[in-house]
């Protein structure tokens, strides 16, 4: 169970500097989220990961750690917060700028071959 948690912890971790790293906004802003997903995976995997166990007192022999809980909780707050601002910010960067590059410029253009032919004529 440790083994898959890991990797799905991992492999949100990956997605998500992945997709910070491309050009355009959207993708940015759905990088932040899965990171965000995979820190409270392992904020949520630092309670150990119990079977069976109990969150109230005195109804089993083994509880479960209330500590990471309240932190993902909050976590979980902070996030959507924060990906509400950054969606803001990326559509005032939009209107303001004309397009949803990161850097604001639009990357350079293939010459077509018709193009070039028409300047060496």
């Amino acid at each position: 169970m440790e083994a898959v948690y890991a990797t799905c912890v991992g492999l949100l971790t990956f997605s998500g500097i992945f997709l910070c790293l491309r050009g355009r906004t959207f993708p940015v802003v759905l990088g932040i989220t899965l990171l965000s997903y995979a820190v409270n995976l392992f904020l949520f995997s630092s309670g150990r990961l119990k079977l069976d166990g109990a969150a109230i007192l005195g109804t089993s022999y083994s509880y479960a750690d209330p500590l990471p809980q309240a932190l993902v909780l909050t976590a979980i707050v902070i996030g959507f917060a924060m990906t509400a601002f950054i969606v803001i910010l990326a559509m005032r960067a939009r209107a303001d700028l004309g397009n949803d590059h990161v850097d604001g410029r639009l990357p350079p253009q293939p010459e077509t071959k018709a193009r070039s032919r028409k300047e060496k004529a």
